[in-house]
């Protein structure tokens, strides 16, 4: 009985071991098949754009849908971009560049000082800074307008530029001083005792450290200024300052709707976010790593 009773634990290990390993298989397989499912949910309507763009107009405006095109009609993608579709997106990339750019070095600094530095009326400033974000867009449309039109910047860049940063940087703002709070003081205050400048302690700690959060109001800025349209339409007059969204609006006529120009301009429309977004989340999660094992 000595025997039988020292033997039943170690017979019962290999077994336990085994369930537990199943147990971990079965939970990283429906971890995986659920992140799948997400990913198909989520592409699919790009996938079903970019079929849309290249199907013959018969296969696309039909009472019974079609999934696969009896042919494709590349040649859509050539009419787009002789309509003018370089210039748009020029003017889209250098205002939505420019507005990423200033906007996220200019919240990075307000939002470091919100963070570390003891501020009068700190409180109120930052009431003031997300009170901003409760005001609807449509409100301030009047307002912006008048301003610029006395400031002569309608039907320009700067107009917009001033106009996209106004209401994008004050969340960049709160997002960044959430991030800026989160690393340890400590570590700034080692580097200005190794005789770094405080300016030095933030470019080479603070930010890498703060590299997600840096990303996301890059991608948030970005996107807002990419997808604007309601004061593009509004503060542009002449077709050389037209934006992307602005210029979709052209494919919708009063009698007739080119659907496969709008799904051939709207998949060139978002090239260059997803190219942004790839870009900068790698760049940026790169660099926070590196500094998080170099500090």
């Amino acid at each position: 009985m000595t025997a039988t009773s020292s033997a039943t634990p170690a017979t019962r290990q290999p077994v336990n071991l085994r369930r537990s390993r199943a147990r971990r298989r079965a939970g990283r397989f429906g971890t995986y098949l659920v992140a799948v499912l997400i990913g198909l949910f989520s592409v699919f309507p790009l996938f079903w754009m970019l079929l849309t763009s290249v199907k013959p107009r018969t296969e696309i405006v039909t009472r019974d849908p079609v999934f696969w095109p009896s042919s494709f009609a590349w040649d859509r993608y050539g009419d787009v971009l002789a309509r003018g579709f370089t210039t748009y997106l020029a003017n889209s990339l250098f205002i939505a560049v420019t507005v990423t750019l200033i906007g996220v070095l200019v919240a990075a600094l307000a939002g470091y000082a919100l963070a570390r530095f003891d501020l009068p009326l700190k409180r109120y400033l930052l009431l003031v800074v997300l009170a901003t974000q409760m005001f609807p867009v449509v409100v301030l449309l009047i307002p912006f307008f008048a301003v610029m039109r006395r400031l002569d910047l309608l039907d320009s860049y700067t107009g917009l530029i001033v106009t996209y940063m106004s209401f994008s940087i004050p969340l960049a703002i709160w997002i960044l001083r959430g991030f800026f709070r989160g690393i340890p003081d400590e570590l700034e205050d080692a580097a200005l005792v190794d005789g770094c400048t405080r300016f030095g302690a933030m470019w080479r700690i603070v930010l890498p450290l703060a590299g997600p959060g840096i990303a996301a109001c890059a991608i948030y800025v970005f996107i807002a200024a990419w997808n604007e349209f309601l004061f593009a339409l509004t503060f542009t007059s002449s077709d050389a300052m037209r934006t992307l969204p602005v210029a979709l609006q052209a494919f919708i006529g009063r009698d007739a709707t080119d659907h496969g120009a709008i799904m051939a301009a709207s998949t060139l429309f978002t090239l260059p976010v997803v190219v942004f977004f790839l870009f900068v989340h790698r760049r940026l999660t790169e660099g926070m790593a590196n500094g998080a094992i170099k500090g």
